[in-house]
Formats: structure tokens, C-alpha cells, sequence
């Protein structure tokens, strides 16, 4: 892989990230019970991917398929797992904090890397990881004494399953990107079996249906396909762009701020996430 390969990985992958920050104020902005607002998000978006799927074959016959072997079956139930732990997240935690407890999918990655991969993370790396450890745990902690540390733990769950599915999908090499979309089927399942004997109830459901038909599709496609292009501790880092960037829309839209402590825990993730950013475009420039 050369070096314009990687800048196109980089490119692709921060627009991805971008479009993901803003997955939290949409799901927020539809006002909804948490498992409905679960099911339409996650079924427009499988409807999507199915709708898109079948037009890029109809043009192109090579299209890679949907879920390309075992590898992609695991990446889309890992994909799935993480939608489910991070909707429920949204509803039983304050944005903030699973914005910034998402940071931690870079932590995660690296271990996975490591182990699984042997790439070796750098000396810099592993004292940024460090740094985003104890963030972390201040965040979480405060999450406790508040009474929303379910919230948190499912925060950082989600946190761990998109991790794990980066790490497949780096070692395996393949087309990711409808794999991970299509794994929107596990928690639009889930969903539907709780809705079914609850009712539904979304007050705004077109921003939902904006979300699960563009916003999904688009992030979870370039996400999905970075491994390609680039280690999977450099994906992780641009799921990142949600944690800077999602407080401040939700600030914005609701004037939701968080505590005291967890501001504390999310400035320090976005100082060494810049930190550790900087250093990396200093050693690849030369």
C-alpha cells in the first residue's frame, strides 16, 4: 500500500467520522422510546443498504457481496452489537459522556493490534492510550455517583465491539463496508421483538429515517471499508471526531452540558487525541 493509497484511507476515513458525529443529536432530535427509536433507525438503514447494494451489482456484476465470508459474518454481528449498546447508551447516559466514553475504541484497538495483528503500537501510542485510560475512568466514575453508570458501561461496550470489528476487518483484507451496514438487521430485530409487545413511540420519526437512509449509509460504508487502507488504530482514531465534535451539536441543540468531571475526562481524550494526531502527520511528513 503506498502513500497515496493511505492519504485516500485518511481522506475517505475522517468524512466517514464526520458524518458519524452526527448520529447522536439525530437520534436525540427524534424524541422517541429507546428500542422504537432503535427499530426505525436500524431498519431504514438495512433497507438502504439492501436498496444500494442492488443497484451497484445491477451496474457492476464484480461488486463484492454483502457479507464476504465468515469474516464478514462476525464483522456484522459485531457491528450489530455495537448499534444495540450504543442506542441503548443514548438513552440511559448524557450525550457527552457516550461520546467521549467512545474514545476508547482506540485503546481498544491497539490492544487488538497487537495481539491479534502484531502491530506494534508505538512508544507514543501507548503513552497516548495511557492518557485516554484515565480519562476514561474519571468519566465513568463520575457516571457512578450520578446514577447513570449502566449508560456509561454500555458506552464503553460499544466501544469494545467496534474496536473488535476494526481488527477483523483489517485482518481480513475485505470489502467491509455493507457488511456493516447490514449488521443494522441485528438490532432492528431486537428492536422489533421489544416494540412488538410495547408499542411504538417516536415523536419526530423523519429525522430517524434521515439518519438510517444517509447518515448510516455513509459513514458505516467508509468506516466499514478503512481497514483497507489504513491500521486499525488510525480507523479508530477518526470514530473520535464524535467525541469532539457530538457535545458541541448537542450543546448547541439542547444546551445539554456535561458534568464538571466528565468535561475534565473528555478534554483530556480530545488533548491527547490531538496530541497523538500531530505527532502522527509530523513522522509521516518525514
Amino acid at each position: 500500500m503506498g502513500p497515496i493509497d493511505h492519504k485516500k484511507g485518511l481522506l475517505l476515513t475522517a468524512f466517514g467520522g464526520l458524518m458519524l458525529t452526527f448520529d447522536i443529536p439525530l437520534l436525540r432530535l427524534a424524541n422517541g422510546e429507546a428500542w422504537s427509536v432503535m427499530l426505525l433507525r436500524s431498519g431504514v438503514t438495512v433497507v438502504a443498504a439492501l436498496a444500494l447494494h442492488a443497484l451497484l451489482r445491477r451496474r457492476d456484476a464484480t461488486t463484492p457481496p454483502m457479507i464476504p465470508g465468515k469474516a464478514g459474518l462476525v464483522v456484522a454481528a459485531l457491528y450489530g452489537l455495537t448499534s444495540v449498546t450504543f442506542m441503548l447508551a443514548v438513552h440511559l447516559t448524557t450525550s457527552a459522556n457516550v461520546a467521549f466514553i467512545l474514545a476508547f475504541n482506540t485503546f481498544f484497538a491497539a490492544v487488538f493490534a497487537a495481539i491479534f495483528l502484531k502491530e506494534r503500537p508505538h512508544l507514543y501510542t501507548v503513552a497516548a492510550m495511557a492518557v485516554m485510560v484515565f480519562a476514561v475512568l474519571l468519566i465513568v466514575e463520575d457516571g457512578i455517583s450520578a446514577g447513570h453508570w449502566l449508560g456509561d458501561l454500555l458506552a464503553l461496550a460499544t466501544a469494545f465491539f467496534a474496536a473488535a470489528a476494526i481488527t477483523v476487518s483489517r485482518a481480513s483484507g475485505k470489502d467491509m463496508g455493507f457488511a456493516a451496514l447490514i449488521s443494522a438487521v441485528v438490532p432492528a430485530a431486537a428492536a422489533a421483538f421489544v416494540v412488538g409487545g410495547s408499542g411504538f413511540a417516536v415523536e419526530q420519526p423523519w429525522w430517524l429515517v434521515f439518519n438510517g437512509a444517509v447518515v448510516m449509509p455513509l459513514s458505516f460504508a467508509l468506516l466499514g471499508n478503512a481497514p483497507k487502507w489504513i491500521p486499525a488504530p488510525e480507523v479508530a482514531m477518526f470514530y473520535l471526531l464524535e467525541t469532539v465534535l457530538a457535545p458541541i451539536w448537542i450543546y448547541m441543540l439542547f444546551a445539554e452540558r456535561p458534568s464538571n468531571q466528565s468535561l475534565v475526562g473528555g478534554l483530556i481524550l480530545i488533548a491527547a487525541l490531538a496530541a497523538h494526531s500531530v505527532w502522527q502527520l509530523r513522522r509521516e511528513s518525514g
